[in-house]
Parts: structure tokens; sequence; C-alpha cells
């Protein structure tokens, strides 16, 4: 390695970060779900697509730009942490303003979810349409009717007997903690390279204080 790799190394692979898989995911689910179930015209769905996007571009941020001090990678991370955490809150609320159950972890059908090993968006629907299928699925509750809700049932919505929101947003919910796992572990990791390897600072110092050994040996 030349002493401009040790300097500046190597930039990208974020793509293949388990936290940035997850955060694409979450973004593509919230995109989809604002679209359909919160008003275009209200601020909370640009504040859910918007703090699903910055979790997105936060967690892919370091890997894309590494060359500076690891500090900045640090920061850049724990902003998508924060970002998905509000997310996270925002999910959990609109369950509860619309009376809809929040599932624990271990949840029958978020078991179940689990193990479908959900990858895409395409895979999420297909999960809630199998779910919707169930005989169980009834006692989910029916969807209101228009009067008691602010806005009118969106027309996926309308006519039928389930509540798809309330498995897109816990389903959104279960990804959110995992998302928010593989980003606390890609903290601690860049935590670690931090103190061992130092920021771009220390290793300036480092190289330019071997360069001077060099040149009297």
């Amino acid at each position: 390695m030349t002493d401009l790799e040790k300097l500046l190394p190597p930039s990208g692979g974020y793509r293949k970060l388990k936290s940035f898989q997850m955060s694409r995911l979450v973004y593509d689910i919230t995109v989809r779900f604002c679209d359909l179930y919160v008003p275009l015209s209200s601020r909370t769905h640009d504040q859910m697509v918007q703090a699903a996007r910055a979790g997105l571009q936060n967690t892919a941020q370091p890997s894309a730009a590494s060359g500076p001090a690891n500090k900045f990678q640090m920061k850049f991370t724990g902003g998508a942490w924060a970002s998905l955490g509000e997310l996270e809150l925002d999910f959990e609320d609109y369950l509860r303003h619309w009376g809809l159950p929040m599932w624990e972890p271990e949840h029958e059908i978020l078991r179940r979810f689990k193990a479908t090993r959900c990858s895409s968006l395409e895979a999420f629907r297909r999960w809630i349409a199998m779910e919707l299928k169930r005989p169980e699925a009834l006692s989910v509750g029916p969807c209101p009717s228009v009067q008691v809700r602010a806005v009118p049932c969106p027309p996926a919505v309308r006519n039928l007997s389930t509540r798809p929101d309330a498995y897109a947003a816990n389903g959104a919910l279960s990804l959110l903690n995992l998302a928010r796992y593989w980003i606390k572990k890609q903290l601690g990791a860049q935590g670690e390279a931090f103190l061992e390897e130092g920021g771009f600072t220390e290793r300036l110092y480092k190289l330019r204080k071997q360069g001077r050994r060099r040149q009297w040996t």
C-alpha cells in the first residue's frame, strides 16, 4: 500500500453493507406507504420521506467519501441512526392515531415476515398480500368509514375488510429495527477504527514522521 493509500483509504463499497441495503428498503417502503396512506399535502408525508431518505444517504456517505477523518464518517452514520429513529416514531404514531395494533417483535405475523427475509419492495407487497388472504387477518379490523377518518380512506383500502396499512406499518417498524441494528454495528466499527488508526491529521503526521526517518536511513 502506497503512502497516499494509507492517508486516503479506498472509498465506496457501501452497496454491499447490510446497513445500506436495509436503509434503502426502508426508504422504498416508506415512499410507497406515504403515497398510499398519508395525504400528500400533509407535512407528515414530507417528513417521513425525508427522514427515510436521510437515513439512506447518511448510511452511504461515509463509505462513498472515506478520505476525511473517521470522525466525519461517524457523524454521518450517527445521522442515519437518528433519522431512522425519527421515522420509527412516525410509523408508531400512525398506528396509534388510527387505533391500529402495534405488534411485539415475537408476534406470529412478524415471525412469518422475518422468515421471508424480505429484500425488496415487491417482496414486501407480496408478504402483505399473502397475510391478507389468511382467515385470521380479519381480526386486524375493518377499515373505518370516511366520517371517522380525518382524510378519506385511500382507494386501495376503501373496499377491503382488512387494514393493509397495519401490516405495512408494522412490517416497516420491523425493518427499521433491523436497519438501526446494522447501523449501530457500523458505527461501532468506525469508532474502533478511529481509535486504532486515528483521523486524517494523525495519519498525515505518521506518514510525515516515517518520511523523515527514511531520509536518514
